[in-house]
């Protein structure tokens, strides 16, 4: 996707969309619009995921250091997923930076904004028949439910 952008742009459009489409970033995937946060959408499935898998292994603890003092350990664990929420807004404007999900990690002082709800999606039709129509209404959305591999 680095092809994507010329020399000093933050932000490209393409009608090419490549890449796996559960890690793509939700501008990119329906529009084509790419930028410097669709990879920290990216990088926070990528958490999200792996966090995911260990919590139905039961093994949710091996995400942590075992030479973090106990107390620590669920205060950690929580501001980690809370930074993985973050970086799946589905707003790009949303969601931090990769200098900003790094300072987060880095710094336990420093406060996170609140995840927004998760996202879902309003449904996008081309044409809806008038009899299809008398069953929707303006408040119909379809809603993902993310299940692991």
């Amino acid at each position: 996707m680095a092809r994507i952008f010329q020399q000093n742009e933050l932000e490209a459009n393409t009608k090419r969309v490549v890449g796996t489409y559960g890690y793509m970033s939700p501008e990119y995937a329906m529009e084509g619009v790419f930028s410097i946060k669709s990879d920290v959408y990216s990088f926070g499935v990528l958490m999200l995921e792996i966090a995911w898998e260990l919590w139905n292994e039961d093994a949710a603890l091996e995400l942590i250091d075992p030479a973090l003092d106990d107390s620590s350990i669920k205060d950690e664990m929580l501001r980690c997923i809370h930074i993985g929420l973050l970086c799946v807004e589905d707003s790009a404007i949303d969601r931090p930076t990769m200098s900003d999900v790094i300072a987060m990690l880095t710094n336990d002082n420093l406060s996170l904004p609140p995840p927004k709800k998760p996202a879902f999606s309003f449904a996008r039709q081309a044409h809806i028949s008038d009899k299809e129509s008398e069953n929707n209404s303006i408040y119909w959305a379809s809603i993902s439910d993310m299940v692991p591999r």
